[in-house]
């Protein structure tokens, strides 16, 4: 994998938790790579494993070409590593805290200065610069973090839970200089359970379910299901949920072939369950031609997030 990440048949257990039981995985260069799965299903683990602080009990792992538990020392000095909570010293200046860090892979004095600064502009810091890191605030502390896994230009980065406590600017801001790292030709793995935010950014996705990597049959399997797209025209009332049946939407849908077990309703509006975007092309067509004024037809989840919620419940219909 060179600069990537590869990860076969890991496992970790804790006492009688299993916490891994089997996860395989790449992440390759110049991508942002979304590690996706519920509480509990063992993400924060696996990067803990990955980022060489918890041994496998078995299976392998490459990052960046090497092994962390063999290599320890090689896989650091090429890999960022962003925890969900950021560890720092709390009286310490933010300024200080990047300089020190530089410090700790070996920068140069001077070099770590210089490196500080870029960070802090980079990350919108600047003005916070001289404050001690117990003054920030949840999603300046996240900006920190990130920066200090940037700190000696890491090849592979690893983020858990980079968006946590980021206002909506920020977070289109951390979307922006992420794509831009890939872009660069490092390796990104992030996990989040905002799906949103990855649905935007992440060029693949791997899904952990009770510890293990899903296949790749069983998302294919989850895909083949009915997909809800939210529809609205102009002049229905999103309000009237509870009769959206005998909205004239609704008629308008029944009229064209939707089957009536195919339509439902919650507090935006109609939603209509179709099989791809060829089905949902081919439905538009059809609510325009009978003269419905659609003025909103889009997917109700995003791709991740649909995927997600169906194999969360086992949907195979």
């Amino acid at each position: 994998m060179g600069e990537g990440i590869e990860v076969v048949g890991v496992s970790r257990s804790f006492s009688a938790v299993q916490a891994v039981r089997s996860v395989t995985l790449t992440a390759e260069p110049g991508s942002i790579t979304a590690l996706i799965g519920p509480n509990g299903s063992g993400k924060t683990t696996l990067l803990l494993m990955l980022a060489t602080l918890l041994r496998p009990d078995a299976g392998h792992i490459r990052v960046a070409g090497h092994d962390p538990v063999r290599q320890p020392d090689e896989v650091r000095a090429r890999m960022g590593w962003m925890p969900d909570i950021l560890g720092s010293w709390a009286s310490l200046p933010v300024r200080a805290t990047l300089e020190i860090a530089g410090r700790m892979y070996r920068l140069p004095k001077s070099a770590a200065r210089r490196r500080a600064e870029e960070l802090l502009e980079l990350v919108g810091l600047t003005e916070l610069a001289a404050q001690p890191t117990r003054v920030l605030s949840r999603g300046q502390k996240q900006r920190l973090s990130l920066a200090r896994a940037l700190v000696h230009d890491p090849s592979v980065l690893l983020l858990d839970e980079p968006a946590s406590g980021l206002d909506p600017a920020a977070r289109v801001d951390l979307r922006v200089l992420l794509q831009r790292l890939a872009e660069d030709g490092r390796t990104v793995l992030v996990s989040s359970h905002v799906l949103a935010e990855l649905d935007e950014m992440a060029t693949s996705a791997v899904y952990l379910d009770a510890g293990v990597s899903v296949s790749a049959e069983r998302i294919a399997a989850s895909r083949a299901g009915l997909r809800p797209w939210r529809v609205r025209s102009l002049g229905a009332d999103p309000a009237a949920a509870d009769g959206a049946d005998s909205t004239a939407l609704a008629d308008a849908l029944r009229a064209v072939g939707v089957p009536a077990e195919r339509i439902s309703a919650d507090h935006l509006g109609l939603l209509v369950g179709v099989r791809d975007e060829g089905d949902a092309a081919a439905l538009l067509a059809a609510l325009v031609t009978r003269g419905v004024a659609v003025s909103s037809f889009a997917p109700a989840f995003g791709e991740l997030e649909q995927t997600f919620l169906d194999l969360h419940r086992g949907n195979r219909s």
